[in-house]
């Protein structure tokens, strides 16, 4: 940003301005005003070009004070210094003026390299500051730029770890992509994302890509078995969900993302069921969060139509009905009533 380089000279006196311009215009540019009013409208306009007031006191229209006090209530007073210019020396109103924070009083008539002195060290001071000022915000934007693109390279890294699984797993990697899909499809298409914002949807569907990040700590041997899981082992593939959450909370750069609280919340609870009979936490009801039940039917029915290990893929009214008739576990009346009313659409999601 250019450095401001106005002096806004607000006086009646033709000849005090014609005095004051003298001895600055060899280094600034002169703004002038006549009267308090028309000054302030000047300095509300110019306010970015302009790097010192100097102000009369006694002014028809609009007095000298009046126009600090506009000043200062714009808090403007910071930013730009203010000097009287004035004859006056009744205490009380000088006294004002300070406390409204005017930088210096310089009494006429005008000493013009006392002046000159005075105002030009303090003016200097002020536009350094705000060059500091502007290179700090700068700083500030640069470490936000970089703060979030070392976020987005964690956020890929973790979506990368759960592609990467499902490939482990015998899965061609399209499982997460249609998690998130379906996920979103339902969010935003039915009463069950009202309330959240269009981020947080956005947010909720990035995260479902992460909710089987666990299953990195299950054995092939379990992960890839054709056939059915015996109890011992059944308990421990239940284990993802535990070990998807504690993974997560080890990304310390994770924590800072937005996502990181849909992110945990999903990989932990993905599979607690409406009825109390899922896991890890035995969650019913309305303890279940709303993301963590979305994604949970979305990853039985993308499960039942989609080729696994151990199955074939099932024809996609015939996994509906499983889910609605509870073979899959009880889930929440108005999210099966969703997955029914978007089934169709979602359906295209497998199209070849």
């Amino acid at each position: 940003m250019d450095s401001p380089n106005h002096i806004l000279i607000i006086d009646d006196s033709v000849v005090t301005r014609s005095i004051l311009k003298q001895i600055f215009e060899k280094d600034y540019s002169i703004l002038e005003a006549e009267d308090g009013q028309s000054g302030v409208s000047m300095l509300m306009e110019r306010r970015e070009t302009i790097c010192a007031v100097l102000l009369d006191l006694i002014m028809p229209i609009m007095d000298g004070l009046e126009v600090l006090r506009l000043i200062h209530a714009a808090g403007l007073i910071k930013k730009i210094p203010v000097f009287l210019i004035t004859a006056e020396s009744r205490t009380e109103k000088l006294a004002e003026a300070y406390e409204l924070g005017v930088m210096d009083v310089i009494t006429k008539p005008v000493v013009p390299y006392m002046v000159e002195r005075r105002i030009n060290s303090v003016t200097e001071l002020f536009k350094t500051r705000r060059q500091l000022s502007d290179v700090v915000v700068q700083q500030q934007v640069e470490i936000a730029k970089q703060n979030r693109q070392i976020l987005q390279l964690n956020m890929g890294m973790v979506e990368a770890l759960a592609t990467a699984i499902e490939f482990r797993s015998g899965e061609s990697g399209e499982h997460v992509r249609r998690i998130h899909d379906i996920t979103k499809i339902l969010l935003e298409n039915t009463d069950l994302g009202k309330g959240l914002s269009g981020d947080d949807i956005h947010l909720i569907a990035r995260a479902a890509i992460m909710h089987d990040v666990g299953k990195i700590a299950i054995s092939d041997v379990i992960l890839n078995k054709p056939g059915r899981l015996t109890p011992d082992e059944y308990e421990i593939m239940k284990e993802h969900t535990n070990q998807g959450a504690a993974l997560l909370e080890r990304i310390p750069q994770m924590k800072d993302s937005r996502a990181y609280r849909y992110a945990y919340d999903i990989a932990k609870h993905h599979h607690e069921r409406w009825d109390g009979g899922g896991y890890p936490d035995g969650l019913k009801g309305d303890e279940i969060t709303l993301w963590s039940q979305v994604v949970s039917i979305a990853d039985v029915y993308d499960a039942l139509v989609s080729r696994r290990c151990y199955k074939e893929p099932m024809p996609s009214q015939q996994a509906l009905d499983m889910i609605c008739d509870g073979k899959c576990g009880v889930f929440n009346p108005a999210v099966l009533s969703a997955l029914v009313k978007l089934e169709k659409r979602i359906r295209w999601l497998y199209a070849d």
